[in-house]
């Protein structure tokens, strides 16, 4: 599994465990949801900024979304 592809599944996780819409997301975070979809399918590599917006969004520390990443991971 790549980077993106763990980030991605990271991703989807948060948004379902909260019972979120990626258009709910995109709102939240104000990424637009093609953006999400595509981060969720691994096709995009999110910026620091990014990993930022969408931790507040789910309420989690940047460091945590990023420890979610490497367990996806392994």
């Amino acid at each position: 599994m790549t980077i993106e592809e763990a980030f991605g599944k990271t991703l989807r996780e948060l948004r379902k465990a909260r019972n979120l819409s990626q258009e709910e997301v995109a709102f939240e975070s104000g990424l637009d949801r093609s953006f999400i979809s595509l981060l969720e399918c691994g096709h995009q590599q999110p910026s620091l900024v990014t990993i930022i917006q969408l931790a507040k969004t789910f309420r989690v520390s940047a460091a945590q979304l990023i420890a979610d990443v490497e367990k996806n991971l392994s």
